[in-house]
């Protein structure tokens, strides 16, 4: 699990601030709809393909399912309800983030040696938690604390959605037959949109969730995200062949890893492909790029005269932006190419189609407390080497999102939806 957040909105080009809808619908029926997304995301997957982990910082399709399960039993189930036995005692442990399949505190890399529970036990396993939640929701008997509690798991689980699609990814790219999730390409039509620079005044600003003032000068951020075409340009210009270019780490990973191009990029009779969960389609030019790390973002940025935003400049200028998006409700499943230039002054596509690499670390706000106990782990996860995203990618629940939602990965990380949008001081 990587981040914490609120609810924002839900559906195909949903304003990400029409809470208002959200918490007027009843936990229960939110919290069966989100479960019912979950379990159509794993629909088109055979019980081989949620069991493969392909690599240490994913996790099988199969995991997350069970984990996400594991959440509202552990926190809220065994709680509200100690006279209820447990669906299977050993699932306590083996589908706790800090443990691996034999117990021990590792987080993640074993999570693929799981070939027992089988997918079928797994989903017996949701369905069997599920009812016994929803059965003391409708009983009323959950106090304020366990019913902050299902909110938190509700989010936690749309979280995990994200990632199923983005391990999924990569899992099926390891593939040498490129396997399709969902063949839906071509997703739109295509036209070529000039990035322009917003000027964004400076002066005291409040941002996160409460506010909190601080003074800015003034600066310039793109009018949209960088795209695919844009990126060719850096790699047609030797991005990943000039050191001055480069973070000193980065480019060791550059070169310890032998990196070229993108995640997934690779050259066709001489022409850029990209495989996507649509399978092996050529890179179009016009749409966000997308599977760069930090290291290639803060790269680019400097090879275009620019740099990365911070999150505070990100989150100020996120004021302007209007606040729809391709999210994971569309079902492209890919980022989208803008289908008309922004007006003058419009900054686009801030929301949706690719996280977007700032160039803050993720630090704690000040007053910021882990919360009490295990449940801590999933408010608490502040690291050295890992930066701040905004807005959302393509892999995004609409309803997940807002303007002051922090993601963050290490600088190296390119299997999530993670893009670029530049800015420079005015």
């Amino acid at each position: 699990m990587q981040r914490s957040s609120e609810r924002s909105s839900k559906g195909k080009g949903t304003s990400v601030w029409a809470e208002v809808a959200a918490r007027g619908t009843p936990l229960a029926e939110r919290l069966r709809a989100v479960r019912d997304v979950t379990r159509n995301l794993a629909e088109p997957l055979s019980a081989e393909d949620c069991a493969i982990q392909s690599m240490p910082d994913a996790s099988p399709v199969k995991w997350h399912l069970a984990h996400t399960t594991w959440f509202f039993e552990t926190f809220i189930v065994s709680k509200a309800a100690p006279e209820r036995a447990p669906f299977h005692p050993a699932f306590r442990v083996l589908f706790n983030s800090y443990y691996n399949a034999v117990g021990e505190k590792h987080p993640r890399p074993q999570r693929g040696l799981l070939s027992r529970p089988s997918l079928d036990e797994v989903l017996a396993y949701r369905a069997h938690v599920e009812d016994a939640l929803l059965e003391l929701i409708a009983a009323n008997r959950l106090d304020a604390a366990m019913l902050r509690l299902v909110e938190l798991g509700i989010q936690h689980e749309q979280q995990h959605q994200e990632l199923i699609l983005t391990d999924l990814k990569h899992m099926l790219s390891c593939n040498p037959l490129k396997p399709v999730y969902r063949k839906t390409w071509p997703l739109t039509s295509i036209q070529t949109m000039p990035a322009a620079w917003i000027r964004v005044a400076g002066g005291e600003k409040r941002i996160g969730h409460e506010g909190a003032g601080f003074s800015l000068d003034d600066f310039e951020i793109a009018s949209r995200p960088v795209t695919h075409g844009d990126f060719i340009d850096f790699i047609e210009d030797g991005g990943y062949r000039r050191p001055e270019l480069w973070l000193s780490m980065g480019w060791d990973t550059v070169n310890a890893r032998a990196w070229e191009a993108p995640l997934y990029w690779e050259k066709r009779d001489g022409e850029w492909h990209t495989f996507t969960l649509h399978g092996m389609v050529p890179v179009e030019r016009n749409t966000p790029v997308c599977h760069v790390s930090f290291f290639e973002g803060d790269a680019f940025a400097r090879w275009a005269g620019a740099r990365l935003p911070t999150e505070a400049e990100w989150e100020v200028a996120s004021q302007r932006a209007s606040p729809e998006g391709n999210f994971q409700e569309s079902g492209a499943l890919h980022p989208l190419a803008l289908r008309e230039a922004p007006a003058a002054g419009e900054i686009a596509q801030m929301f949706g189609d690719v996280w977007e690499w700032t160039r803050s670390d993720y630090a704690p706000y000040p007053g910021f407390r882990i919360a009490e106990g295990a449940v801590g782990e999933y408010n608490g996860k502040f690291m050295v080497n890992q930066y701040v995203l905004r807005g959302g990618s393509c892999a995004t629940p609409a309803s997940h999102i807002r303007a002051t939602y922090r993601n963050f990965f290490p600088a190296d990380a390119r299997w999530q939806f993670s893009g670029v949008r530049l800015a420079r001081d005015a």
